[in-house]
């Protein structure tokens, strides 16, 4: 089971170099991976479910020139308020950044604020994302546009630079819909707020859809001052979770709660 690190980023005042710091210091620890959330408008007050403050791959980018061999992922990106080419282009400078050490980690999105503040039809969110992850892939596969969908239209041209390796994908969420989607297209699938029984069902579910293709499935926990760590860890271990996203909680104190689980 590989342990990652969800960085801390719902602090407006947060200074971003201190999130890319503790990026740093979870990868001396000999954590796998780091994560960064995603909201273009985050909804407030923020908390440890969502965040967004500091944009997710510009941050990640950042972080990628301080490390060396820590995984760098979204958790999750929403997907249907990205403009597709530029996401792609992004996408593929960071892996070039950092070759083979980037996931691409997708939602729809839940807050429809989010959405009316940005003129996104929220009832369109799950087709959006559907389309948007088959165009990044075209995009990344081809090197050119000529892409006819329901919402996006590219016209011939060439993106520079593509990735070096196919950027995997993790598909974020609990719904039947999401499922269906990590069963689909999904590298990974990734839970959150689900307890080790309710992880084990929903890991069920996946199975059943996925017809034997292979989803790598965990989930995102946060930490707490009082949490037995070698329990907690069998406890998601026992219900078949082959990665965990650990939130430290706040970001001041961040390193010191990380080294204890680390430690643990």
């Amino acid at each position: 089971m590989r342990l990652g690190v969800m960085l801390p980023n719902e602090t407006a005042d947060a200074d971003p170099r201190e999130i890319a710091r503790l990026a740093q210091h979870a990868e001396a620890l000999g954590f796998a991976s780091v994560w960064l959330p995603d909201h273009l408008l985050p909804p407030a007050p923020f908390g440890e479910v969502y965040g967004g403050v500091h944009e997710a791959l510009i941050l990640l980018a950042h972080v990628a020139a301080l490390t060396e061999r820590v995984t760098l992922g979204t958790s999750v990106l929403v997907l249907p308020l990205r403009e597709p080419v530029l996401l792609a282009k992004q996408l593929a400078t960071l892996e070039r950044l950092a070759p083979g050490r980037v996931i691409l980690g997708a939602g729809v999105g839940w807050d429809r604020d989010e959405f009316a503040a940005l003129e996104v039809p929220f009832n369109e969110r799950g087709k959006r994302t559907d389309e948007l992850i088959e165009l990044v892939a075209h995009l990344h596969t081809t090197g050119s546009g000529g892409f006819d969908g329901r919402f996006h239209r590219v016209g011939n041209g060439v993106l520079a630079p593509r990735p070096s390796a196919p950027i995997p994908l993790l598909v974020g969420g609990k719904s039947d819909a999401a499922l269906k989607r990590a069963a689909r297209v999904g590298d990974l699938w990734q839970a959150y707020n689900v307890t080790p029984d309710e992880f084990r069902a929903l890991h069920a579910r996946l199975r059943e859809l996925t017809s034997g293709r292979a989803v790598s499935a965990g989930t995102v926990i946060n930490a707490r001052p009082d949490t037995d760590w070698p329990s907690e860890l069998d406890a998601w271990r026992a219900a078949g979770a082959e990665h965990l996203g650990i939130h430290p909680g706040p970001l001041a104190g961040a390193a010191e709660r990380l080294t204890a689980a680390a430690r643990a």
